[in-house]
């Protein structure tokens, strides 16, 4: 598929939303319409699958009826395929195909009741099996009845054959692109939701310039990652994004705490061609109750919530991942509570790389002693990137990416690198641009100092300033002001006042002229 073509599919993908918008905010309708490209895609999946299994028959498998008796034995042994390669299955009557046909039929057909079984049943269908984490609950926030979708079931049922409809006539092609490509169109989706949640978007979708430096942060000189773990995974884009910078991930871990984002990053996962066996999303919340106690990853990346409220009870010192530091992060603050979360997770050979807001380089207290800990007990921490201000969607605020390493290369000095001046601006937001990105990455891979933008800081100075991690400390962006050549403004001035005069005089003389002065 043509980048021309993948535009069109993103195009055509979004102008669905259109036919929502008004009738509902645009985090709700997100839901529907993601829901349904999915749901198109899972049909069209296992069709696949089917017709792969039938070809040598010559059997069509939207032919079969489930309720005649030989076909029910042909339908088993499909389902039986179906749910062992993709996790899942549906009856020939349940695919996309079916249900836009029987709307194309009969303009009156009543379909929410059925769409939303269907639904139940792809879930119910992986009940006892493999792939049963995965799918469990992913339609909950389907609700086809629900008031959103208009006020009768007649109005609601409208809504829904209007989306079946506009989805009918786009072309998924999954049989003649990349997997990545469907599922790159489904993140442009999430990426324009985003835009237009603004604050709430904070909850679910890192900009993706930002997602790329953390992605390649983590794969900087590898082709293969044995593991990649995100522990405020939101829709799953970051560690999506780590796998196109490698060959290959053996296995996607990730937990996120909201149930909607949950689903979303399932969904993103299967999109993306991900196969359930290769990863593990959980939900709930990563520092109360973390799901994935024995993981020790080669990469992690994470944008956790900057400056959330935790439980930062004592009896927390007795967790592993805290108990070494011999403080917790602040009640108020559980920016370092998720980096201590991170490095209890990271394995020895790994890299993480995690987006945090400035107050975590340079605030006392229990998170000066915790980054004291961090520095020169386990001389973790090996660069620090200031970006610039204004790129993240609900806050206006300057961060940083910080990049941990359990056994450094450089273990005597910790890089700094000021890229806050390097950016685009936009209208809402500014953005980083591929040469901003690649300028980071070059110079974290050679660690060189750069003037008025990187500094190669050895652990005794930092430890000079007290564990204080502040950018300005080390990169110098002064900028001296041009000296001012008195004599020559005074010579300019004078012109200037000479030209006024003349033009008054002009003036006066027109005045005169015309019999007004």
């Amino acid at each position: 598929m043509s980048e021309e073509q993948k535009r069109r599919l993103q195009t055509q993908l979004w102008s669905i939303c259109n036919y929502l918008r008004g009738k509902m905010s645009g985090d709700e309708f997100r839901d529907y319409i993601l829901g349904f490209i999915f749901f198109k895609f899972l049909s069209e999946r296992l069709y696949a699958i089917a017709q792969n299994a039938l070809e040598a028959d010559g059997i069509q498998y939207e032919d079969l009826d489930e309720t005649n008796p030989d076909h029910k034995e042909i339908i088993e042994a499909v389902r039986q395929e179906a749910v062992d390669a993709l996790g899942y299955h549906l009856n020939p009557s349940q695919l996309f195909d079916q249900i836009a046909k029987k709307i194309k039929a009969d303009k009156d057909a009543f379909v929410i009741g059925d769409i939303q079984q269907l639904l139940s049943d792809i879930e119910n269908s992986t009940r006892g099996e493999e792939s049963e984490d995965e799918f469990i609950h992913l339609f909950e926030d389907m609700d086809l009845n629900s008031s959103k979708l208009g006020k009768t079931p007649d109005q609601r049922n409208e809504v829904v054959k209007g989306i079946i409809k506009q989805l009918d006539e786009i072309d998924f092609q999954i049989n003649q692109i990349e997997a990545d490509v469907l599922g790159d169109s489904y993140e442009y989706l999430i990426s324009n939701f985003a835009s237009d949640a603004g604050k709430k978007a904070g909850e679910f979708y890192t900009p993706q310039k930002v997602s790329e430096i953390l992605a390649r942060v983590v794969s900087l000189g590898k082709t293969e990652l044995k593991s990649v773990y995100d522990p405020t995974c939101g829709s799953g884009s970051l560690l999506l994004r780590v796998a196109k910078h490698v060959k290959k991930v053996g296995r996607f871990y990730g937990q996120e705490f909201n149930r909607t984002t949950y689903n979303l990053a399932r969904m993103n996962m299967i999109l993306h061609g991900v196969h359930y066996k290769h990863f593990d999303i959980k939900q709930d919340d990563t520092l109360e109750r973390p799901q994935h106690p024995d993981l020790k990853a080669e990469a992690i990346v994470a944008n956790p919530p900057f400056s959330l409220n935790w439980d930062a009870n004592d009896l927390k010192l007795s967790d592993d991942r805290f108990s070494p530091y011999g403080k917790l992060a602040p009640k108020t603050k559980a920016d370092l509570a998720f980096i201590q979360h991170m490095l209890h997770h990271l394995d020895d050979k790994g890299v993480a790389a995690v987006v945090v807001p400035h107050g975590v380089l340079f605030r006392g207290s229990s998170e000066g002693h915790i980054r004291e800990h961090i520095i020169r007990e386990m001389n973790a921490l090996d660069a620090v990137i200031g970006l610039p201000a204004n790129l993240f969607f609900g806050t206006g605020i300057p961060a940083a990416i910080l990049v941990f390493k359990k056994c450094r290369e450089d273990s005597e000095n910790i890089l700094f690198i000021d890229a806050s001046r390097d950016f685009e601006p936009g209208k809402n937001q500014n953005n980083l641009r591929n040469q901003d990105v690649d300028k980071i990455i070059d110079t974290l891979a050679s660690r060189q100092a750069i003037e008025k933008y990187s500094y190669l800081a050895p652990l005794s100075e930092i430890a000079e300033n007290e564990y204080n991690l502040n950018i300005p400390r080390y990169v110098d962006t002064f900028e001296e002001e041009e000296e001012i050549d008195l004599v020559a403004v005074n010579a300019e001035r004078v012109e200037i006042e000479k030209e006024i005069a003349e033009l008054n005089a002009k003036m006066q003389g027109y005045l005169k002229e015309l019999g007004l002065s």
